[in-house]
């Protein structure tokens, strides 16, 4: 900047010749460098003064506007923040349809090491091994000697471990609160329910994720604070679950089985009652996940959902009630069934020679392939394949678990004639025994679209919603369940007909197909399925063993009728009544009482 001198050469020669005084050239000037830099000051504090005005107006606006936001908006509960991560440690419960607990939270600890303020690391570390004899002494001895500074040792304890790590008295373990799911029941609906761990863990809190199951399907709804605590109310009856899985678990023994899976779900409303699958674990003590071998050697895998089967002559009534339905037969309708029936190069036989013809109705009570192959040709495979798709046998269930998707059936690559005739009786499809409960559902309430669900509800409107569309005929449905009546008071499933409660079914005997291509001779897939009473159905039963054989006669006997069908007749026996059926004294002609 160039700056004016107090006393300019020219002025000061001019004031000298006139006589003016110098000093009043040097003040004057000294007042206008004054004036120019007070000036200079003003404005600078007049710009700094408007920006802070426009901060402040900006901020002003910016609270007010946020202030209306949260007027406007509903409130929401606070998560809890730990360590600079916030926890949501709250979970709802899972309850069943009766409000009965299945799965809730308790308060519990974990413990926690810092090992700087350990006096006797040493000495902690072989007292914990006492205490916990899965921990490795030597290792928490390196841990707490060396560089760490916190380390966590167990992520929950029992009261009696927490008073034992208390009497070890040393400053250097900590003890922080935290919530852990729990399964009250032990392994009872332990496929349905799944498991839970932790997630994001602070000292003081962590959050519980589901893993499987319906913890995992329904996790952001268990843990969402909207929903103010309300309990996931799921359809199935503890009392009911509980009876089917001590059956199923004994007759899975009794029968020498593998493995054994059963659904109970109700006609109407699809809701499901009960459904087991065995092996079967704790999810209170979830255990680890196989990495190799068949994964159906794992208690993980749920057989009732995952598992896909050729379910054997359990498939005829399809075929049947298609037919009926089309107009091509009636049940009195009689069909060639001479044995054994040659299409190209390959012949199909029955399990028995029964005469060079059938009526439909002995198709279904003697179990002939043979015949419903024939029905089968009479429907062609592209009414076939649409007619089991509208059942739900081409896709996935719908039912609300994480491991629904897995459970896809396996369709032949081209569905040809005589791909048509061995699925009408359970060959070469593979579906699992809840797509078998929905499509025996659907024939059992009259022809209506029967779609699982595990959610229960009493609201008309959701009722309403689960009404499917009319699949099969009310006529044909009902042929169909008087012929499958037949088959338990004259057929292949005599021993499943409780009395007082008219049982109706079907029995499937599948030979297991080998990993390499073709079929065990010896391993065999039973399921029976069935509703009852068949006069007014209210409930859908299917049952299945894997590798069943009983052995209480001369030879071993590996079909459904001998195994699966006893072990689902006491099923019905113990919880008809608690499902509040009353046995009638006749089992025809008479509609059965509800209680």
């Amino acid at each position: 900047m160039i700056r004016t001198p107090l006393r300019p050469l020219a002025r000061i020669l001019n004031a000298r010749e006139k006589g003016e005084s110098l000093e009043a050239i040097e003040r004057e000037n000294i007042r206008l460098r004054g004036e120019v830099v007070r000036d200079k000051v003003r404005a600078r504090a007049q710009g700094r003064l408007l920006i802070l005005g426009v901060i402040f107006l900006g901020s002003f606006v910016t609270v007010g506007a946020r202030m209306g936001t949260l007027a406007a908006s509903a409130p929401q509960e606070p998560q809890i923040a730990t360590a600079g991560q916030a926890i949501v440690a709250g979970r709802a419960d899972i309850t069943d349809r009766k409000g009965r607990i299945l799965a809730t939270n308790l308060l519990t600890h974990s413990l926690y090491a810092q090992p700087r303020l350990m006096v006797d690391p040493e000495r902690v570390a072989l007292e914990l091994v006492k205490i916990f004899p899965d921990l490795d002494a030597e290792r928490l001895k390196k841990d707490f000697t060396g560089a760490r500074k916190f380390l966590w040792i167990k992520k929950k304890l029992a009261p009696e471990q927490m008073q034992a790590v208390h009497d070890i008295g040393d400053p250097g373990l900590l003890f922080g609160p935290r919530e852990m799911r729990l399964y009250p029941n032990g392994p009872i609906a332990s496929h349905i329910l799944g498991g839970a761990r932790f997630g994001n863990e602070g000292v003081s809190s962590a959050e519980v994720l589901g893993v499987a199951g319906v913890e995992k399907a329904f996790d952001g709804w268990l843990r969402d604070p909207a929903n103010g605590g309300a309990p996931l109310q799921l359809s199935i009856d503890l009392t009911v679950q509980s009876i089917l899985e001590e059956v199923l678990d004994g007759g899975m023994k009794l029968m020498n089985a593998k493995g054994a899976t059963a659904v109970m779900m109700e006609v109407d409303t699809g809701e499901i009652v009960a459904m087991a699958s065995l092996p079967d674990f704790d999810p209170n003590d979830r255990p680890t996940p196989l990495l190799k071998g068949d994964p159906s050697d794992s208690p993980l895998f749920n057989r009732a959902v995952q598992g896909l089967y050729e379910l054997g002559s359990c498939f005829k009534i399809f075929a049947v009630a298609q037919a009926l339905q089309l107009g091509l037969v009636n049940p009195s309708t009689m069909v060639a069934s001479k044995s054994p029936m040659q299409y190209g190069r390959f012949k199909i036989r029955d399990f028995h020679d029964y005469g060079d013809q059938l009526s439909v109705t002995d198709i279904i009570v003697k179990s002939s392939n043979i015949g419903t192959a024939r029905i089968a040709q009479m429907i062609g495979p592209e009414r076939q394949k649409e007619f089991l798709g509208s059942l739900g046998f081409l896709e996935p269930t719908t039912v609300e678990m994480i491991e629904a998707p897995t459970g896809r059936p396996l369709l032949p690559q081209k569905w040809s004639e005589i791909s048509s005739m061995t699925i009408s009786y359970g060959h070469g499809l593979s579906a699992s025994p809840l797509h078998l409960a929905s499509a025996y559902a659907t024939l059992a309430n009259g022809g209506r679209k029967v779609s699982p669900t595990l959610v229960h509800s009493e609201d008309p409107e959701v009722l309403a919603a689960r009404v499917g569309e009319q699949v099969v005929s009310p006529l044909a449905a009902r042929e169909s369940l008087d012929m499958m009546r037949a088959v338990v008071t004259r057929g292949t499933a005599s021993f499943g007909d409780v009395p007082g409660y008219e049982v109706a079914g079907k029995t499937g005997s599948a030979d297991k197909p080998k990993p390499t291509g073709g079929y065990y001779k010896d391993k065999v897939i039973g399921t029976f399925a069935g509703m009852f009473p068949v006069s007014d159905p209210k409930y859908v039963l299917v049952l299945t063993l894997d590798e069943a054989v009983e052995t209480s006669g001369s030879i071993p006997r590996r079909t459904a009728g001998w195994t699966a069908v006893p072990v689902a007749a006491e099923v019905i026996r113990r919880t008809a009544p608690v499902l509040g059926l009353r046995p009638i004294e006749s089992l025809e002609g008479v509609t059965l009482v509800n209680n």
